[in-house]
């Protein structure tokens, strides 16, 4: 039986997950996920493509949402009191303008000091409803493209054995930030297959696959690059054209079609595969 084994929040888009027992799926993936997010003075967001000290920037946020701290080594944590009703700024994620509502001087101050570069910290309007598409469209907060990306414990696996092989050492599920980590599927990239999925009470379509990029080569626990793996190495079998889209590919992405509550060790169940993929 497939379950899922991990859940993962990303509360400031590029900083740090956090593991939770549980989540409400909303309409925009794991509540809370990515609903903040760092931009430069010009309002164009920070990543850890080019920014990979925001790795070390470790969030928490209150269930209401009413609350988020920031730590990171070296500085004092940081309570902001959100306000959902500040100011609102544009802002740009690959390109594309958004609004964020301006979190204030003192977040502002506490980030740029930890990055090194001017930055401020900005939250979804509460208003905003930003369509994604794939092949099931979704909706989504300032996450990349769509509001899940699920990843299998046997994909990452075959991954690993494929890096030790070239003499590598393993890398850990986090260099992939995925928001539900399944275990249980024993043939690797299961995710790929599917197409329709009940977990808990939510239910998942498939999206499009997850395009891997420089952020995978960030050690996520030094905020530093550490080296070619894994586009390396996930570059040998799995670049592919798909759905649309190319590059290398590992994981999948889902938009949500009925919101729930999820939790670890709750069964995946598959509703509807994909038979024109092997």
């Amino acid at each position: 039986m497939a379950c899922v084994s991990e859940l993962i929040s990303y509360p400031v888009k590029g900083c740090a997950g956090v593991s939770v027992p549980a989540a409400l799926v909303t309409e925009a993936g794991l509540a809370h996920d990515r609903t903040f997010m760092v931009v430069g003075e010009d309002g164009v967001f920070r990543t850890q493509r080019s920014d990979p000290r925001l790795a070390l920037v470790r969030p928490s946020v209150g269930a209401d949402g009413g609350r988020l701290t920031l730590r990171a080594p070296g500085a004092e944590l940081l309570a902001v009191e959100v306000d959902p009703a500040a100011e609102r700024i544009e802002v740009r994620l690959f390109g594309k303008p958004l609004q964020g509502v301006d979190q204030g001087p003192g977040a502002a101050a506490w980030l740029s000091e930890v990055l090194g570069a001017p930055s401020r910290l900005v939250r979804v309007p509460p208003e905003q409803r930003r369509v994604v598409d794939g092949r099931t469209p979704g909706v989504s907060g300032y996450a990349d493209s769509s509001p899940v990306h699920i990843l299998s414990r046997s994909s990452l696996d075959e991954l690993n054995r494929r890096i030790a092989e070239a003499g590598g050492g393993p890398l850990t599920m986090d260099r992939f930030r995925p928001n539900v980590v399944v275990d249980g599927w024993d043939e690797p990239h299961t995710e790929d297959r599917v197409l329709r999925a009940v977990l808990g009470e939510a239910e998942l379509a498939y999206a499009k696959p997850a395009v891997r990029c420089a952020v995978t080569l960030v050690d996520q626990r030094t905020g530093a690059r550490s080296g070619p793996e894994p586009l390396r190495t996930l570059a040998l079998y799995r670049r592919a054209v798909r759905d649309g889209l190319s590059g290398v590919m590992f994981g999948a992405k889902f938009s949500v079609v009925r919101t729930g509550r999820l939790a670890v060790g709750d069964e995946v169940g598959v509703t509807a595969w994909d038979a024109d993929r092997p």
